[in-house]
């Protein structure tokens, strides 16, 4: 992809997060270690890769379920598309019936288990909300990509069906028990949380759009995200979790505050107030990593002011240091969510296999924003927005799109390029 735009800060911040997030991808039988982390710095071996990468610790030698799902969008718009198919099999495959149908935590880059997350199949990390997020990542891939083996694919439908009849109540008290939250700082005994309840509504929504691809019924799927969407407005008013007693716990608590929102479970603006000025002041988290969900929250909301001030946060602190060791810009999720952030937040766009939908939100400071070599379905695309005027250039020599902006639907033959104004003119 190559990106121009009126702000120098924003083609920096494009290039530089390109450029980084590539850094970390492995080809196929790439070799290095295995079993790397803070006890073993040098490992435990030497494996054969798969093509993957890196997602989680920069001195751990693995991808991490809950990195891998955030980043999967970013690495798709760089080219990665077999290196995500082959995680999210890795994932799905792990969760056996001896896992209790729960996906394995972190991968060596050869697909075998970390161990300093796995210490056998009844203790290894478990987080309810990755159960689902997984779900939604396999519709998510399809969306980019129109590739078949997302709705297909027996190992990854039986993940599917099996994690959404999944509750998402914790098993345990700590991680290796398995937590309803992604929220690890606070320690607190929560049963179920708000970010695995929205990630689940999300798993559902997801669910109805791969039965749908298959040919199959996805209603049943929908009408159960729209009846955990009214239990959630009725039972969850000011509430981001219930202990193991029942008692409502309200207040911050970073993933399970700003999850309903990012799953768009709620929409609710003073929510996305608290969020912002809690991430921003008292409640801000420690990590970079827990602040890239921050710009997704606000661009799904409609607030691309807050969105890019975030962005802008999250690229100037590259430099800094990472609570865990090293610097901030080299924990994977910072370089490969900023790319993802640029095309799906700034410049709004969004694949349904070979349709796209634009609906561009520029902050102020960013009088127009053009992406080319965007990576849609089997062909790309360039992307310009300035003002109230998005233009769409089909880079492809056989594929024809299907574009939606500014309320109109327009096909965009193989080398055109077509215009749409906000006055609903083309």
């Amino acid at each position: 992809m190559r990106i121009d735009s009126s702000n120098e800060e924003l083609v920096a911040m494009f290039e530089w997060a390109c450029d980084r997030a590539l850094r970390w991808a492995h080809p196929a039988g790439s070799r290095g270690p295995l079993d790397v982390d803070e006890r073993q710095p040098s490992g435990t071996g030497e494996g054969v890769y798969l093509p993957s990468y890196w997602a989680g610790y920069a001195h751990r030698s693995g991808f991490y379920l809950r990195d891998f799902v955030h980043q999967l969008p970013g690495a798709h718009l760089l080219g990665l598309d077999e290196a995500n198919l082959t995680m999210l099999r890795c994932f799905a495959a792990s969760a056996t019936e001896e896992h209790g149908h729960r996906p394995v935590w972190a991968f060596n880059f050869d697909g075998s288990y970390l161990a300093i997350d796995y210490r056998g199949p009844g203790a290894f990390v478990r987080e309810a909300p990755a159960v689902y997020e997984l779900v939604e990542a396999g519709a998510v891939a399809y969306r980019w990509t129109g590739d078949r083996a997302y709705v297909d694919d027996p190992v990854l439908w039986d993940y599917y069906r099996r994690a959404v009849e999944l509750p998402p109540t914790a098993l345990g008290a700590g991680i290796f028990d398995g937590t309803a939250t992604y929220n690890e700082q606070d320690g607190e005994p929560l049963a179920v949380a708000g970010d695995g309840v929205a990630a689940r509504y999300a798993a559902f929504l997801a669910m109805a759009e791969l039965c749908r691809a298959r040919g199959m019924d996805g209603d049943d799927y929908e009408r159960r995200a729209l009846d955990l969407r009214r239990h959630y407005a009725s039972e969850w008013k000011g509430v981001r979790g219930f202990t193991r007693d029942g008692t409502p716990v309200t207040g911050w608590g970073m993933e399970s505050s700003w999850f309903p929102a990012l799953k768009r479970l709620t929409a609710d603006d003073d929510l996305l107030d608290h969020i912002d000025a809690q991430a921003g002041g008292p409640g801000r988290p420690h990590n970079v990593e827990a602040w890239t969900y921050l710009p997704d929250t606000f661009f799904r909301h409609g607030r691309p002011e807050a969105a890019w001030r975030w962005m802008r946060e999250i690229y100037a602190s590259r430099e800094g240091g990472h609570v865990a060791g090293g610097r901030n810009g080299d924990y994977p999720e910072v370089s490969f969510t900023l790319v993802s952030q640029v095309v799906e937040g700034l410049l709004g766009v969004r694949p349904h296999g070979g349709a796209i939908t634009t609906e561009p939100s520029l902050p102020a400071g960013v009088d127009w924003l053009a992406v080319s070599g965007i990576p849609v379905g089997g062909g790309s695309v360039a992307v310009r927005h300035e003002g109230g005027t998005t233009t769409l250039t089909n880079l492809s020599e056989h594929l024809t799109y299907t574009w939606t902006a500014c309320g109109l639907t327009q096909r965009v033959p193989p080398g055109t390029t077509l215009t749409a104004r906000r006055t609903g003119t083309a």
